[in-house]
């Protein structure tokens, strides 16, 4: 991922020093656990413990050796050997590239995810603060872009919250899922370990070991955080576009901030774009893209091959890296969010009324019409009232049929906005408890 939307955060958790950084932790959990089952003695293992380390150097070292040997795992266990020539016959004993590579790599991702589930729940907070403060601010619903019923802009940001609490509970899912390691050697069979080494190695790493592995843990595994994150940036970019359509000229019930000196256009300084909504949405297509190559990952040939390797190196950094950026980038979006109630209630009243069509209709059932003919009634007055720009309440009560079933005292309860949000203290309550 490029520079632009990397964090120091997550930037960290997929450079190279880090990498291998874990690489040693796991290549050291395997000595310890050697030293245990009196394969590696006291001295050696001290020596290796105390004297093997990573910094940028080292880094640089494993790097020229990789010009040379074209297999990084290698060049890794050869630049740390150096530190270690009396014990190197120690380092990386019985152990296969994928066992410390998976293994690693485990570690990373849970890295990264915990990471992002941080700022989902920031997210979350921010969402249900909302909700919350406009649980009451009447905004007009729509479908199909088109006026429908009236809702709250509080229900919105609450449908939101329970979304991002989906999303969480699959981050959750993911992280426990990817928590594996394998330690288990060429195919799988500990040809030259013992299995207690895997499980004390795992164990001190945080890791369960992988059931049944062969070179590598199995790509469904990977596959699921790649769903997880790609389900998590889609709901942002589904935000993302609603705000988009409210910051609309026409619309202008929300927007996204714009801060002092910010600039929206080089030709036309009256410009106020949507850019972060819109950089959400482009970045969500980066994510669920990189899923599909995740999904193609999983079926290597017979006990592995590497057609997952390169392809992993950079959906795996790209992918949480961009949904790290677009959490932070969301939440900057929320806690300057500007609201325009008074173009909410403006907008409410360009349809004349036409929301409570639904309401007359049910009222007309009740009063005992049948339901087809109630529909021709009411579609009738609803028609004339958007065609000739009339209120549609005033269509109903000139309307003859209508006029016989229903009052004006009934049609004025029915079109009052507040009688579409009765049940909302329900839905929050739902939600909240």
């Amino acid at each position: 991922m490029i520079e632009r939307y990397t964090r120091k955060e997550m930037g960290y958790i997929w450079s190279e020093l880090n990498k291998f950084r874990l690489w040693l932790k796991v290549e050291v959990a395997v000595c310890r656990a050697w030293h245990k089952l009196g394969k590696v003695p006291a001295d050696a293992l001290k020596a290796i413990e105390e004297k093997t380390y990573v910094d940028e150097k080292v880094v640089e070292r494993i790097n020229e050796y990789e010009k040379k040997y074209k297999h990084d795992l290698l060049s890794f266990v050869s630049a740390i050997g150096e530190q270690i020539p009396e014990y190197s016959n120690y380092f990386h004993m019985g152990l296969t590239s994928s066992d410390v590579v998976d293994t690693a790599l485990a570690l990373q991702l849970k890295e990264a995810l915990q990471v992002i589930l941080k700022s989902v729940d920031k997210v979350m907070e921010k969402l249900l603060t909302l909700a919350q403060e406009h649980k009451n601010t009447v905004v007009m619903g729509r479908t199909h872009g088109v006026h429908a019923e009236p809702t709250t802009l509080g229900l919105k940001f609450l449908g939101w919250y329970t979304e991002m609490e989906r999303n969480r509970e699959r981050l959750y899912q993911a992280l426990e899922n990817i928590s594996y390691g394998k330690l288990s050697g060429a195919v799988g069979t500990y040809s030259n370990l013992d299995p207690e080494v895997e499980r004390l190695a795992l164990e001190e790493l945080g890791l369960k070991p992988e059931p049944v592995s062969t070179q590598v843990v199995p790509r469904d595994r990977h596959a699921q955080v790649l769903y997880a994150l790609a389900s998590t940036a889609s709901a942002l970019e589904r935000f993302a576009v609603e705000i988009r359509h409210l910051q609309r000229t026409e619309v202008l019930e929300l927007s996204e901030p714009f801060t002092e000196g910010q600039r929206g256009s080089s030709a036309m300084p009256h410009k106020k774009n949507p850019i972060h909504a819109e950089r959400l949405c482009g970045l969500a297509r980066v994510i669920r893209a990189n899923l599909m190559v995740a999904l193609e990952n999983i079926p290597l040939w017979h006990e592995r091959d590497i057609s997952h390797s390169s392809a992993e190196r950079i959906i795996l950094p790209d992918s949480t890296i961009a949904l790290d950026y677009m959490l932070d980038l969301f939440l900057h979006m929320l806690q300057g969010l500007v609201v325009y109630k008074e173009n909410m209630e403006r907008n409410i009243r360009l349809s004349h009324g036409l929301y409570a069509s639904s309401k007359v209709l049910v009222r007309l059932m009740e009063k005992g019409v049948p339901r087809d003919k109630a529909y021709d009634m009411v579609q009738r007055c609803a028609m004339k009232s958007w065609q000739e720009g009339k209120d549609f309440k005033q269509t109903l009560i000139q309307d003859p049929e209508v006029s016989r079933m229903l009052t004006q005292e009934e049609l004025d309860a029915v079109i009052n906005p507040s009688a579409f949000l009765k049940n909302i203290d329900q839905i929050y309550e739902r939600v909240i408890s």
